[in-house]
């Protein structure tokens, strides 16, 4: 069942797969550059509902509005705060995952220490990094994260050089899972298809929700 949400002129969209079993809500936020109803996105809402999830995405506040320059960081963070009090309240399930693509994962990153309600983090290709500025990196608030997080990555993402992000996980320690998408650029595409990294991605958000 198909429920559409609305937070400050905000829509959400809420995917309750049928006899679901309020275990598990997972919500991911779109990247800089696409909105929600994008190919990827649509691809991780659809699949996590197809694993017996309630699926959560949402668009920022400037991707509704049809602008194309990402709102500041702050506004972001409390929109994104905002929507998991929304599911909270609305759906009572026991275990509320956040996390998204690229800038959407980071923004949830940033919420995460300071929202309860939030149990774990799943990130579709972390910007470690701007493009070729790997002395830039956003990492120093992960350490703190007392929160299981999954990582997926592809091999050639330009934002985020294997070796620093392997540095990073082994930092954060126990609480971090890595799965790389071999070949896969910042979307997981190997050799021009979306499908085998989306696939392979899923796969691995199946195995590691186990756990919750």
């Amino acid at each position: 069942m198909r429920r559409t949400l609305e937070l400050d002129g905000i829509r959400i969209l809420a995917e309750e797969p049928d006899g679901w079993d309020g275990r598990l809500s997972i919500i991911l936020a779109h990247g800089a550059g696409q909105n929600m109803d994008s190919p990827f996105m649509t691809f991780f809402h659809e699949g996590m509902a197809h694993l017996g999830h309630l699926s959560v995405k949402f668009n920022f506040p400037y991707m509704e509005a049809g602008r194309r320059a990402p709102d500041p960081q702050k506004k972001m963070r409390a929109v994104y705060a905002g929507v998991v009090q929304l599911v909270a309240e609305q759906f009572e399930s026991r275990s509320i995952l956040v996390g998204g693509k690229s800038m959407g994962g980071r923004v949830s990153s940033y919420i995460a220490a300071a929202t309860p309600e939030i149990h774990g983090l799943v990130f579709l290709g972390y910007p470690l990094h701007p493009p070729g500025r790997t002395d830039k990196l956003r990492d120093e608030h992960l350490y703190g994260l007392e929160k299981p997080m999954l990582f997926i990555s592809g091999t050639k993402d330009a934002l985020a050089r294997r070796e620093l992000l392997e540095g990073v996980i082994e930092r954060i320690g126990i609480r971090a899972n890595l799965e790389w998408i071999d070949g896969g650029d910042h979307s997981f595409r190997v050799r021009k298809s979306d499908d085998v990294g989306r696939h392979a991605a899923l796969a691995a958000i199946a195995r590691w929700t186990e756990q919750f």
